[in-house]
């Protein structure tokens, strides 16, 4: 392929892993708008109103490592296609939610089907992009969450004030299998047996073990600092997201229209900074990425605890507005080092092991910030400091993360790469 055609080759990849991040991420953001109209219909507490909130997170959390396998197994292409096919569906299937029972259920299996999107995204990254180059390709991947933080406020509240809740997952739902069209027509996935060789590209000459793979990854202390520093930053992440709409609009007196506009305000400030991040990242010597985490979870638990206790809505917009600094570091930082530091074979189980964290982070924050508030008789006083607290995890973490200058070469991989 001539230097123009790979040029071109990796600027489609890079769009369609924003494109179908960005959906991804809306899917899971609308529930967070769309909680108030079905708490009301449903008659749910605070704690069963988190629940409904969390159990994505939990089908989610549950596909991270077999869809990281599957991604190094048989293809990411392949696992990215199947993946925006189901979460479309049961996305669609929401919609005809008839109890609080049958929501859960279908919130679980969405979160299932939307699991293997992103370890496989980042498979993707990892076999068509040079390393010097990933951290940027990542911080685009990742900005999507952030353009979907623009896009869903005010699409959300406009689709639930015009057509109410499930007319709005009904249409999100088809929307979702017109991206997966694009990705079967672009990427032209297909079923294949891969292994990835040096210059990170694949080929179909043999697979890589999994039971091997997960063991010997399970014992590379960059993998456990990393989890620990995504599960602290995904539950500050989740636990701000999933409550933020709430909170506006229950304590300090939003009406539901006014809160699609200020909440594009942070995410569109998020969108620049995941860029920046990205390009300062690639530029930074290896081994000093640590300090950067370190002192973005310190920031991140300061700015949320400002931002709970600012005088005004403006104030609390502003804080909102600061953290997607930090956040986007934490996120690049989080997400690229497996891609950059471990071999490219086991990308893709890599950053779902990683991306547990965040996700049981994510289950366990909507949920425990209701029960918390319950426990406090309405006051986020105590969500606020556990918050806090899991910025003062991700501090911690990151000092004891251990991010050699060169890639790392760990034994039983390389005796089943020799092997084959």
């Amino acid at each position: 392929m001539s230097r123009a055609g790979a040029l071109k080759h990796t600027k489609m990849i890079i769009f369609l892993l924003f494109i179908g991040n960005l959906f991804s991420a809306f899917d899971r953001f609308v529930i967070n708008f769309g909680v108030v109209q079905i708490s009301d219909e449903f008659q749910l507490s605070a704690s069963a109103s988190g629940l409904m909130l969390s159990i994505f997170f939990l089908g989610y959390a549950l596909m991270q490592i077999p869809g990281g396998w599957l991604s190094d197994r048989f293809g990411e292409k392949i696992i990215l296609f199947i993946s925006i096919i189901g979460f479309s569906i049961f996305t669609g299937l929401t919609a005809i939610a008839w109890s609080f029972a049958s929501l859960l259920v279908i919130r679980f299996l969405f979160g299932l089907a939307e699991g293997s999107f992103f370890p496989a995204g980042s498979k993707l990254i990892s076999t068509s992009i040079e390393e010097n180059k990933r951290s940027r390709a990542m911080s685009v991947f990742l900005s999507a969450l952030t353009v979907a933080g623009v896009i869903a406020p005010i699409l959300t509240t406009t689709m639930l004030v015009q057509f109410g809740w499930r007319t709005m997952f009904l249409i999100i739902g088809i929307c979702g299998l017109c991206i997966a069209l694009l990705y079967w027509i672009f990427l032209k996935p297909s079923v294949l047996k891969q292994q990835v060789t040096n210059n990170g590209y694949s080929t179909s000459h043999g697979a890589p073990n999994a039971k091997g793979n997960i063991k010997a990854l399970l014992r590379t202390p960059m993998i456990w600092s990393l989890m620990f520093a995504s599960f602290g930053y995904g539950f500050i992440s989740w636990g701000t997201s999933s409550w933020m709409p709430t909170y506006l609009v229950n304590e300090r007196g939003i009406s539901l229209s006014s809160l699609g506009i200020l909440q594009m305000i942070p995410a569109v400030s998020g969108i620049l900074f995941f860029l920046i991040a990205g390009a300062v990242m690639d530029k930074v010597k290896s081994g000093q990425e640590k300090w950067f985490g370190a002192f973005s979870g310190v920031a991140l638990a300061i700015t949320v605890y400002l931002m709970f206790h600012a005088a005004s809505v403006t104030g609390v917009i502003i804080y909102q507005s600061i953290m997607p600094i930090f956040s986007a570091f934490l996120s690049v930082i989080i997400y690229s080092l497996p891609i950059k530091r471990l071999p490219e074979e086991t990308s893709g189980s890599a950053v779902g092991l990683v991306n547990i964290g965040a996700q049981i982070a994510g289950f366990a924050a909507p949920v425990g910030m209701g029960l918390i508030i319950d426990l406090f008789n309405g006051s986020y006083d105590g969500a606020v400091w556990l918050l806090s607290a899991f910025g003062i995890l991700v501090f911690l973490a990151f000092l004891g993360l251990q991010s050699s200058q060169k890639r790392l070469i760990i034994p039983e991989l390389a005796k089943g790469v020799s092997e084959h």
